[in-house]
Formats: C-alpha cells, structure tokens, sequence
C-alpha cells in the first residue's frame, strides 16, 4: 500500500488548502523551502482523495435512483432492488469497520494524530442517544415485519438484520476512533470511510421517503380532514387514489402487528437523525486521513459536566428553556389530541402557531444580545484550517434552506393570495420570524465556532496609532520579536491571556445563560416537526396557492432539513456552551 515514509510525508497536507506554517512535524526552517516543496504535498493527496470522492459520488448517485424509483414509480421496482444493493453496501462496510477495528487499528503508527475537535463530548452522547433508540426501532420494525412476512419481499424483512449490526458497529467506530488522523492504509481507509457515508446517506434517503409515504397515506385516508379551502384538481385526487390503493399490506386487527408498528412510527426520527449525524462525523474522519496536528495546537479537551450548571451561575437561561419545554410538551400533546377532532382542529393551529410565535422572537434577541457579547469580548478568530469547523458551517447552513426555503414559498402564496383569515395570516407571521430566527441564530453560532477559545484581540487603537506614528510603533516589536523570538500567535497568547481570565467575568455567564436558553427552545422546536406536528400539510398559504401535491413535496423537503438544523444546531450550542 502506501504506507511508505516518503508517501507519508506527502499526504500530510491533504484537506487543507494553505497548510498552516507549524503542521509539519519536520517542516523546514527556511521558508524558500517550505514553498519548493509545497505544491508536491498538494499534489498527491488530491488525487487519491478524488479516487474515493468518485467512488462515494457514484454510489450515493446509483443508490438514490434506486430509491427514487421505488418511491415514485406507482409500480415500484419488481425485485427490490433498493434494498438488495444497501445490504450490500452495509456488508461491505462492515467487512470494512471489522477490518479496521481487529486488524489495522493495532498496527504500528497508524494514528500519530487526533483531531481534538472532532467527535465532541455533547456530540458524541446525542449519537450514542440516537443509536438507543435506533435499536429499539429495529426491535420493533423486525416484529412488525415478521408479522407481515407473507406479504412483504424477502429482502425488507432481512434489511434489519443487516442494518442494526451495521449501526451498532458504527457507533463503536465512531465513539472510540472520530478522532483518528489515519496514516497508514489511506486508499482502503478512505474507500471504506466512504461507504459508510454513502450507507448512512442512503439510508436516511430511503427513511425520509418511507415516511413521506406514510404521510401522504394517513393524510388521504383520514376522513376528518377538511380539504374544501384547497386548489387540489382531479390529477391531484387521483394520485393521492393511487397511493392509497397501494397500501395493500395491513396489520388488520394484530394487536401485537399494530403495537410494533405504532412503536416503528414514534422511533422513526431518532433514526433518521442519527444517519445524518453519523454521515457527518464519518466525513470529518474521512478529511482527517493522513493530517497531520501539531503539537501544540490542541487547546485541551474539554467536558460538559453538571459544574457548568451548578458552578457557573447559571440559572436564567436553563429556567426559562425549561419552561418553554413544558410549555411545549403540554401544547404537542394537546395539539396530538385536537388536531384529529374536526370541532377543535382551529385551537390546535391556534396552539401551534401562538407557541412558535412567542418562543422564536425571544431567540431571536438572545441571538441579538450573544452577538454583541462577541463584539465585547474581541476574541481572536481561529484561522486554521479545520474540517469540522468547516463542515459545521456547511450544514448548519445547507439545513436552514429547508425552513428558509417553505418562508420563502409561503411569502410568495400570501402575495398571490392574500391573508384574508386569521390563520392565514398566523402562516404568515410564523413564516417571517422563522426567516428572522434562523438567520440571527446561523449568524451568532458562525461567529461563536470560529472565536478562539482563550485569546483576545488586541485593541484597535493601537492600529491608529501606528499610522500616525509608524516610525516609533514600527521600531518596537522588531526589537521585541528579535529578543523573544515569538511569533504573532504567541505575543497574543502572552498578551491576552491574562485579559480573558481578569476582564469582563460577565460577558462568560451571559453567554453561558443564552447558549443554556438557545439550546433547550431549539430542542423543543426539533420535537415538535419531529414527532408529526405539521400543520403545515393541513393548513396555511402554501397548500392553498401551490396546491396539495406540489405542496405536499415542498414540506416534505424541506421539514427533514428543518428537524436536521434544529439537532445540529443543539450540538453546535453545546460546544459554545462549554468554551464560553
């Protein structure tokens, strides 16, 4: 393989656009040298990187026709092959993570390097959570399918038998080893790494159009619902026929059928999170294959403990995110309750939209005061290059395009239609604190990810003052830099360290007590779409414009995004929690 020294020393920089000066172990003095050398590190790693990124590529592609196929085609596909091909992919995947774990785990120098950010204390319990209630689910999907197994194909009834060996490998993987820098095997371990991001993808693709059918199905055939207010024509009457028709297979009077099948219903979303939460943790590893970490640069591992609470002086923040989880617990469940009585079916909007309407403009200011908190403390950024920060960017930013893009849509059916009743215009009110919220909350956890831990900045003053006086500024830290010999990091590091632990000790509780708040409301808004609460089906301006099929696919793409943000979101709260 490539597990060679020279090899080695060339794809220490993969993943990183401009290596940092200090990521080389063995990095020359001279800088003439460091940047001879540099685009031969560049060159090598990319190229082996490309050859797993278009293997993942071309199987998540493959992989996702076959779901779409199955989903959409009123026929489906006559050998289930969708399922036939991830069972195979979960096989090689374990063959993959056995392989890894018994074997190449224990050779020599495999892993010189840890990423300290990867695989967080809070991120890592959320995981292992989902995984707890995953196993439960597959309890109860093999007891519903047992039950079924005379009208269900052979390969449905064996996918849980497959698919929770593969989940609790990966959890163990990824408990014990996310932050592995792996040096040695990099071809296999990068194809492999890949296989299960394309598995856990896969997997969460089909878990969201398995329930989107089943929405679609209970929505036809609930005979409650009023569908008078809608645009829906004869094309749309017939497809939801078609669907309906469909379901040919039903537990009929099983009570025990029925049980596993409610149980299957209520765990479905802890699943559904955990492949993406997994997927992502497994992309980190995949960009850590052969970095390399200087030595000085871990900050310290830091870990969420009762102290923070008990120790800290929180108090606002935790009481008041209490009560809107109470608040919201108590309105879900009322809302379960009314929503499916045609006289109280405008109370339970009524509940829905009053809640989100009253939570979301407080995160909004809490979203507003930790930004100036950030602006008050001048902490430095952290300017190295760093997969998991980068991709928590991404996704918290890809995921808010769900919610982002219904207010949108929403926005534009209230200029074509107008807000003429009451619950047409809480739609619309719903949809703009949502644009608001959103944004304010992407802004302030972007800024909080990316603030150093412990330095602090400098103040600006003293930049001012150098453009008027540059000779006598200019001749001072060339004296000093020739003396001490520290770099631009570390005369911060010495100058600033003291400032954060002497100055401002408030502005640490006050961003403690909005993150505590932030995190339980966002925790209580993943509940409520998580667990059915979508009026937005039913009900609002969207339906009404788009009509209920076109609509009906809108929500349903954007609502997982939205239940994605709302946990990743949580996660990424946490870490500014813990580092404020």
């Amino acid at each position: 393989m490539d597990s060679d020294r020279g090899v080695t020393e060339l794809d220490s920089f993969q993943g990183t656009g401009n290596p940092p000066s200090d990521e080389p172990v063995n990095a020359p003095v001279n800088g003439s040298e460091h940047q001879i050398q540099e685009p031969e590190q560049l060159w090598v790693p990319s190229g082996r990187r490309l050859i797993s990124g278009l293997l993942g590529l071309n199987v998540v592609l493959l992989g996702a026709a076959l779901v779409a196929g199955e989903a959409l085609s009123p026929e489906g596909l006559k050998h289930q092959e969708h399922q036939v091909f991830m069972l195979l992919l979960m096989g090689l995947s374990l063959v993959w993570m056995l392989w890894y774990l018994l074997w190449a785990r224990k050779q020599p120098d495999i892993c010189p390097h840890k990423d300290h950010h990867a695989g967080g204390v809070a991120v890592t319990l959320v995981l292992m959570l989902f995984a707890a209630f995953s196993l439960l689910l597959y309890i109860c999907r093999i007891g519903y399918l047992i039950s079924m197994r005379e009208c269900k194909p052979a390969a449905q009834v064996l996918s849980p038998f497959i698919e929770a060996p593969f989940l609790t490998m990966q959890t163990y993987l990824l408990w014990a080893h996310s932050k592995d820098c792996i040096h040695r095997h990099k071809i296999i371990t990068r194809s492999g790494l890949v296989l299960i991001l394309s598995a856990d993808l896969l997997l969460w693709l089909n878990a969201v159009t398995e329930d989107t059918i089943h929405e679609e199905i209970e929505l036809e055939k609930d005979d409650k619902l009023d569908f008078s207010n809608t645009n829906s024509t004869e094309a749309d009457v017939s497809d939801l026929a078609g669907v309906t028709n469909s379901t040919l297979c039903q537990c009929g009077t099983s009570a025990a059928c029925l049980t596993f099948r409610k149980g299957f219903e209520i765990l479905y979303p802890f699943n559904m999170e955990f492949y993406l939460m997994a997927g992502c943790m497994i992309y980190v590893m995949w960009k850590n294959v052969g970095r390399r970490m200087s030595p000085g640069h871990h900050h310290g591992a830091q870990k969420l403990t009762l102290q923070i609470v008990s120790q800290g002086g929180i108090i606002y923040g935790p009481v008041f995110g209490a009560l809107v989880l109470v608040a919201g617990v108590a309105f879900f469940v009322l809302y379960q309750v009314w929503v499916s009585q045609q006289e109280r079916r405008v109370t339970a909007f009524l509940l829905f939209y009053g809640y989100h309407l009253a939570v979301m403009p407080v995160m909004s200011l809490c979203c507003v005061a930790g930004m100036l908190v950030h602006r008050l403390e001048r902490r430095v950024s952290e300017g190295e290059h760093n997969p998991t920060r980068s991709l928590d960017v991404i996704l918290l930013v890809a995921a808010a395009l769900g919610q982002l893009g219904l207010s949108y849509f929403s926005l534009v059916a209230a200029l074509a239609v107008g807000t003429q009743g009451l619950l047409e215009g809480l739609d619309l009110s719903y949809s703009l604190l949502s644009l608001l919220e959103l944004i304010l909350q992407n802004i302030f956890i972007i800024q909080g990810l990316h603030r150093h831990p412990n330095l602090l900045g400098k103040k600006r003053e003293k930049r001012w003052s150098s453009i008027f006086k540059p000779k006598k500024k200019a001749a001072e830290p060339t004296q000093e830099e020739k003396r001490t010999g520290l770099s631009l990091l570390e005369e911060n590091t010495s100058a600033a360290a003291p400032k954060h632990h002497g100055k401002k000790p408030w502005t640490k509780r006050v961003m403690r007590e909005i993150c505590a708040f932030l995190i339980l409301s966002n925790v209580m808004l993943w509940v409520i779409p998580a667990f059915g609460v979508h009026p937005q089906f039913e009900n609002g301006l969207g339906k009404q414009f788009f009509g209920f099929s076109a609509w009906f696919v809108l929500v349903n793409l954007g609502q997982p995004l939205s239940v994605f943000y709302r946990m990743h979101s949580v996660g990424a709260l946490m870490e500014l929690l813990i580092s404020a």
